[in-house]
């Protein structure tokens, strides 16, 4: 075990930064959470929670005393706009003592992240995981209202990862020697259709799910219904139609630096069953 450490968690709400905080807390460190809104941020006891956003980096620097990691996001402020922010978030971090620093890639170039890793005064480590698991979690009203799930590429791959396997990761490198300046590809254990997802969500519920598949231009209405903007369709055609190598390419990146197997699509499904079954009346999602 390694010492008690104090890391600033960054994002500390979202899918990955909820992850990341219930890691550190269960290797025993402490964590301070960052969160643009404080009264909403419903993290666990012993979390210090402190108010800030990283489109103001003047709001970070009393969260940093104290710190030995920072664990950053690349998007921020209420409409999570690219963050152009790194120097005048690092040249702090430096001046508080932090001496690791993580960086959750979001998918494309970044100029947070092009600024940590040109950092040579932290221990950086930029994290790189593939689809997550939790994207499933956008089936639950169709599973419930209709017992149908309805999505285009049925066929194409997926290494999807456990979210808590990405929050793993970075509490290692966050708080241990020997992870700066590595890129770190973090994925499942298994490779999954769409089909073989839907089919693993009804096992563990228990009730038949049925898939239909769209065509791409019945997918792109729907993009277009739910308000996507024109360059999102155009990503999620890309990932989903033409599914690049590393977003189908399994890598033990969970085992060698945590010591233990990648979580599986299945062991997913089963703790988040409920969100997959009938609700009681008047009960929302």
């Amino acid at each position: 075990m390694t010492q008690t450490q104090k890391v600033l968690v960054t994002g500390a709400t979202g899918t990955v930064g909820r992850q990341v905080v219930a890691e550190l807390l269960a290797r025993g460190h402490e964590v301070r959470a960052l969160t643009r809104d404080a009264a909403k941020a419903d993290l666990p006891a012993g979390v210090e929670v402190v108010q800030g956003d990283l489109t103001e980096p003047d709001t970070l620097i009393p969260a940093l005393d104290g710190v030995t990691g920072l664990h950053l996001i690349t998007f921020g402020g209420p409409y999570f706009a690219p963050l152009e922010t790194g120097p005048r978030i690092l040249r702090p971090a430096r001046a508080a003592g932090v001496r690791r620093v993580t960086v959750l890639h979001g998918g494309g170039p970044s100029l947070l992240e092009d600024a940590v890793r040109a950092d040579d005064g932290v221990d950086w480590t930029v994290l790189m995981p593939v689809e997550f698991m939790a994207n499933a979690l956008e089936w639950a009203d169709g599973s419930v209202t209709s017992g149908e799930v309805h999505e285009p590429f049925v066929s194409r791959l997926s290494a999807m990862v456990h979210e808590g396997d990405i929050g793993a990761v970075a509490a290692v490198a966050l708080t241990e020697e020997g992870h700066g300046g590595q890129e770190y590809v973090i994925t499942g254990p298994e490779l999954l259709t769409v089909a073989d997802k839907v089919a693993t969500i009804a096992a563990a519920r228990g009730r038949e799910i049925d898939l239909v598949e769209l065509t791409e231009g019945q997918a792109v209405e729907r993009w277009r219904a739910a308000g996507h903007p024109e360059d999102v369709i155009g990503f999620l055609l890309e990932a989903y139609g033409n599914t690049p190598e590393v977003g189908r390419t399994v890598v033990d990146t969970v085992e060698k630096i945590t010591g233990r197997s990648a979580r599986t699509f299945g062991e997913w499904a089963a703790e988040h069953v409920n969100a997959f079954n009938a609700r009681p009346a008047g009960a929302t999602p």
